[in-house]
């Protein structure tokens, strides 16, 4: 089984490193100045347990690479980018016949709820994956993953729902190398559970003032939490998610190196233009207004994201009153009367 890690940034980078130095066979998939690094240089994955520089293969489009039936695809760009990687691999050739579509396995190992139906409009396999790896990729051919003793944890299954063998040998080969996977028959229940973990991250994007994380991760928790009861759409519980990572990640402090901030932070960092609000606390603003539930912070940081990011304006610049006084005024004009 050959991993194709389309998108080799913060996720993509520490998985394929991982796998790579595990003896697997990998291949990234990278563009730009972090595709010239990567080719030139190899990958420097910078953990807790040292700084590694490893020689993956990499290419930047399907057209460079000869695509086989043990090949899987790991899908790890950022939802807005979504549509334009699946467009660019679906319709790759496969050695033997047809289209990597018809024949291979895309595993989104991404954030939010959206890829996986994206996915699945083109791609006759899907498999979501639900994450949990702090990690940051700011610099060309460097990633930088803080989790310790494991780098990450990851749930899998087939999308909608289901299990199979390639979803449990995926999970077995990420647990052999520096991570903890489980194979899952209701993946989307864990995904939904961090859609709810990652609704903080605008906030650490626009403002990112720890005296006001606890307050606002509230605010955004319970929106989220309302609205997917009311859709009727299940989620793990934070305890469930805590007794089942326990111990196996923790976020370590590098020497020499900035910490970890979330991936909201990192696209405003590289003032990349986008952001992936439309699909973290947009969809919690989707699904209020689908289902009758007011969602004025979500509304607020989803809207101030994007113009963050349209304006490329640096991260943590709002101040945490003014993020304060807008959410206020977005939430007394929800109230009756």
């Amino acid at each position: 089984m050959r991993y194709v890690i389309i998108g080799a940034g913060a996720i993509g980078g520490t998985i394929g490193g991982r796998l790579f130095q595990g003896g697997h066979d990998v291949v990234l998939v990278a563009r730009g100045e972090h595709h010239r690094a990567l080719r030139d240089a190899g990958l420097r994955l910078v953990t807790p347990q040292g700084t590694h520089t490893l020689r993956i293969p990499v290419v930047s489009a399907p057209g460079e690479l000869r695509l086989t039936p043990d090949d899987v695809l790991v899908l790890c760009v950022k939802t807005q980018d979504t549509p334009a990687a699946l467009d660019a691999w679906a319709y790759a050739p496969v050695e033997g016949g047809g289209t990597a579509a018809e024949r291979l396995p895309v595993v989104c190992a991404q954030n939010a709820v959206e890829n996986e139906r994206l996915a699945l409009r083109r791609f006759a396999r899907v498999y979501g994956m639900c994450v949990w790896l702090p990690a940051t990729h700011l610099e060309p051919g460097v990633v930088v993953a803080y989790g310790t003793p494991l780098s990450g944890m990851f749930h899998i299954g087939r999308y909608p729902h289901g299990l199979d063998e390639v979803a449990r040998r995926i999970a077995a080969d990420l647990s052999r190398n520096a991570f903890a996977a489980y194979p899952e028959e209701q993946v989307m229940r864990w995904k939904y559970a961090k859609l709810l973990t990652n609704l903080l991250n605008a906030y650490d994007a626009v403002c990112g003032d720890p005296a006001g994380a606890e307050k606002i991760r509230g605010l955004l928790r319970a929106e989220g939490a309302a609205v997917l009861d009311a859709a009727g759409i299940p989620y793990a519980s934070e305890e469930e998610q805590r007794a089942r990572r326990g111990d196996r990640v923790n976020v370590a402090e590098i020497p020499g190196v900035p910490g970890n901030r979330s991936s909201s932070w990192q696209s405003l960092a590289r003032r990349s233009g986008s952001i992936e609000a439309d699909y973290l606390n947009g969809e919690i603003s989707l699904l209020g207004r689908l289902h009758g539930v007011p969602t004025p912070a979500n509304d607020v940081l989803h809207r101030l994201a994007n113009e963050f990011a349209r304006d490329r304006r640096p991260p943590g610049s709002l101040p945490l009153p003014d993020l304060i006084a807008a959410i206020d005024a977005a939430a007394a004009e929800t109230r009756p009367g």
